[in-house]
């Protein structure tokens, strides 16, 4: 039997690589598309997975992106629960290789690969009752194990931690969450952030031990998670624990063809990796970074997979890429929305404004405007999200001014 044949091939089932089969349908393509991912179900949202999939506010139907008759009209085939396990690349394309060891040939490839869920090193991590999140699957497994009640210990003081963590103590149940480092969303944010959050999440009954390194996670005779020991000998009950460490991008395939790869697939802002006939997007990559010349930066967010996915999908045309817009991030934890505007690492300082329940971090670079953190305040995320794409600054020295809103001194400027 022939070896089947793609014009263009997608590994990845995501938001990144669905983007591209869009996109290329919208830009006029008419050659043949395969996506493939390993995940038995369309390409669906990732988001809700640990908001309102938990709470039971989404369902399974609400969370798919593309329905089948869509995807069927746009002659974009979808192959699920095939994992591809090496490719082979020539100056033509190539062709890739599953865990069935049947194979796909074709002209381009694109790697939107994805992220997988660090590991927590540490005995115990493979308990019943432990769990991580990257898929539906997992939320499903997350959301059962919520309804036999708790108490729940989450590890890890990030987004996906705390958004777990807020879900489930809104649902009653006693939650712990446990975080090494010395404040919450520390690789994330500025300081009074941090403690907006703390507080925030305390003053809804939510126990948070910062500067506590897990050690164990003990079990039961028969093999059930019944607790978490700190390293200061602490023992915290539990009947589930999440595991919110972070992720790592997914480039055994890029790293076997022989693509750079450091932390993530290495690509420029369209999207090439070092073959001129690859491109990626998504999660899996990392790109110039948008401050600091020479450095190398991973956005994880489905903002940076819908831009990527353009341009991406343009570069395969051979195409210039359309301009990227700023990069923005949102997070729901219980009542509190924190929204992120721009790309604040690599800034020399920040200005805070902060007054009842709501609190924006204005980041400065060269003693310009770079970035913004916000939380339960939508207005100062627009406004400062307008600002950075038009290259708009505000004067360093009357930030803080509450009297003005950020809208107010943008509009006033420098």
């Amino acid at each position: 039997m022939a070896q089947p044949h793609a014009d263009v091939l997608i590994v990845g089932g995501g938001e990144a690589g669905l983007g591209v089969a869009d996109e290329l349908r919208a830009l006029g393509f008419a050659g043949t598309i395969t996506m493939a991912g390993e995940e038995p179900r369309l390409p669906y949202q990732r988001p809700p997975l640990s908001k309102g999939y938990l709470s039971g506010d989404s369902d399974d139907e609400s969370l798919e992106l593309r329905a089948p008759e869509y995807l069927r009209e746009q002659g974009i085939d979808v192959w699920l629960g095939r994992r591809v396990a090496s490719v082979d690349l020539t100056d033509q394309g190539g062709s890739a290789v599953f865990d069935d060891s049947t194979s796909v040939a074709f002209d381009r490839l694109v790697l939107a690969t994805g992220a997988v869920a660090r590991e927590l090193p540490v005995p115990g991590a493979e308990l019943a009752g432990v769990h991580s999140l990257r898929s539906v699957a997992d939320a499903a497994l997350i959301r059962d194990a919520l309804r036999a009640g708790g108490p729940l210990v989450v590890i890890g003081g990030g987004f996906i931690g705390l958004e777990i963590a807020a879900t489930a103590r809104a649902r009653g149940l006693s939650v712990t969450v446990v975080e090494a480092a010395g404040r919450l969303l520390e690789r994330v944010c500025a300081e009074p952030l941090s403690d907006f959050c703390l507080r925030t999440h305390r003053a809804a009954g939510i126990d948070i031990r910062l500067d506590a390194a897990v050690v164990e996670l003990v079990g039961t005779d028969v093999g059930a998670v019944s607790g978490v020991r700190l390293a200061d000998g602490t023992l915290l009950p539990a009947e589930v624990v999440i595991v919110g460490v972070g992720a790592v991008p997914a480039t055994g395939i890029a790293e076997k063809a022989g693509l750079e790869c450091r932390r993530g697939i290495v690509v420029d802002p369209a999207g090439r990796t070092t073959h001129p006939r690859v491109v990626a997007a998504g999660d899996c990559t990392e790109q110039p970074h948008p401050h600091l010349e020479g450095e190398l930066l991973a956005i994880e967010s489905v903002n940076n997979a819908v831009e990527q996915s353009k341009a991406a999908a343009h570069t395969l045309l051979g195409l210039d890429p359309p301009a990227r817009g700023v990069p923005w991030f949102w997070s729901d934890q219980g009542g509190m929305k924190i929204q992120i505007a721009g790309v604040s690492h690599g800034h020399d300082g920040y200005v805070v404004r902060e007054e009842a329940e709501r609190i924006t971090v204005l980041y400065f670079r060269g003693g310009t405007l770079i970035a913004a953190d916000v939380a339960n305040n939508p207005r100062d995320f627009m406004a400062v999200k307008r600002a950075v794409a038009e290259r708009r600054t505000v004067d360093r020295e009357r930030a803080g001014d509450l009297t003005r809103s950020v809208k107010d001194l943008l509009r006033e400027g420098a």
